[in-house]
């Protein structure tokens, strides 16, 4: 993983009372997972102390150095973001969403379909969206015994292999 490199984990929101809490809106999931994070990169600044809490349904945190509500203000709307060293590292056969978009998509008879520019959460199973000469919504399932769609993703070749009919 590059130390340099960033990853954006969320947005600033609002601000949470007078002292310089902020509110924000977490893109993890779960949501609280962004609290596990103690160091964050707002507005291209580096806050290496970060405390942060999940407060019924919001996501509050304190930054080091903000201390009243009017600088709390000039960070609205502020990509929250970590270094990418940050990350927990994942087994092999795991992947960030993030590691998937940009791989180009063939099916298994090598019909080329285009590039994942996006995924969706839909609750019954993650979706890729796919974009070549058309958009293709494929289920992302892995599992055998649940009609696997994902057959092979190699993130060194930037490839994914799924199970799709070209007409669907």
């Amino acid at each position: 993983m590059n130390k340099d490199s960033r990853v954006l984990v969320g947005k600033v929101s609002g601000c949470f009372g007078v002292k310089g809490w902020l509110k924000v809106f977490s893109y993890c999931d779960p949501r609280e997972n962004i609290t596990t994070y103690k160091s964050w990169i707002v507005g291209g600044k580096v806050f290496d102390s970060v405390e942060s809490k999940r407060n019924g349904k919001l996501i509050v945190a304190k930054l080091e150095g903000i201390n009243d509500k009017d600088t709390a203000m000039t960070l609205m709307g502020q990509p929250v973001e970590i270094r990418e060293d940050q990350l927990e590292q994942l087994r092999p056969e795991q992947f960030y969403w993030r590691d998937l978009v940009g791989l180009e998509v063939t099916n298994t008879k090598g019909i080329a379909f285009g590039t994942i520019t996006n995924l969706l959460e839909t609750g019954a199973n993650d979706v890729i969206i796919i974009k070549g000469e058309r958009e293709r919504l494929v289920p992302y399932i892995t599992d055998a015994d649940n009609g696997r769609t994902v057959i092979e993703v190699d993130l060194e070749k930037k490839t994914m292999v799924v199970d799709w009919h070209e007409d669907d």
